[in-house]
């Protein structure tokens, strides 16, 4: 009852709230980033959600396009902009997401989306992920989030897909609320962003 009914539901409610109630800050930061990447204010990508099915994740953007005399991009830590540091400090760059879930492409709470070629990596375990929606912040997130191996955030996304609750998930939400406030386990130590996950 609550996975099919009571959480779709609580997912929408919240999300159309939470586009009214951050409507400023929804603008503040478009602004600043939008002029910060000369005109380019989001990031979209194709990631699988709830049984491998493909949708666009909308973020703020937070790298610019500069590339190599050779025209490629530079790498991740020459193309985050103090601007965008920030952004992500304060996970403000998943804000956009909320329009995600009012889409139902993916819920507040749930194993994060992740790119479609990982897929094909997974062990059968991992594979797990996949039976629930993704989620704007989940288990992995509050227990380490970029700061711990790929093999402990999918045990965690296992963990959550066999223990999912409305008390686990109100838990994690107000951990998750903790977690921006300390700016906790943004980066994997010594990285701008997070290590592609190589398979097993």
């Amino acid at each position: 009852m609550y996975k099919s009914v009571i959480k779709p539901s609580l997912d929408f409610i919240s999300a159309l709230m939470a586009v009214i109630a951050a409507s400023p800050v929804l603008l503040i930061f478009g602004l600043l980033l939008a002029f910060n990447n000369r005109g380019s204010l989001f990031f979209t990508q194709v990631r699988p959600g709830k049984k491998g099915k493909l949708f666009r994740v909308i973020k703020f953007k937070t790298m610019t396009d500069k590339k190599d005399s050779n025209g490629n991009l530079l790498p991740d830590d020459q193309r985050l902009t103090p601007i965008g540091k920030f952004v992500r400090a304060t996970s403000m760059d998943e804000l956009p997401q909320i329009f995600n879930v009012l889409k139902g492409d993916i819920s507040f709470v749930g194993p994060r989306p992740l790119l479609p070629a990982y897929q094909e990596l997974y062990n059968e375990r991992q594979a797990m992920r996949h039976q629930v929606k993704p989620g704007i912040t989940g288990w992995a997130q509050i227990n380490g989030r970029n700061a711990i191996s790929w093999e402990q955030k999918f045990e965690y996304d296992t963990w959550y897909v066999e223990n999912q609750s409305f008390l686990l998930d109100f838990k994690i939400v107000l951990l998750t609320f903790k977690k921006v406030f300390k700016s906790d386990g943004i980066n994997t130590s010594g990285e701008a962003t997070t290590k592609p996950f190589q398979g097993n």
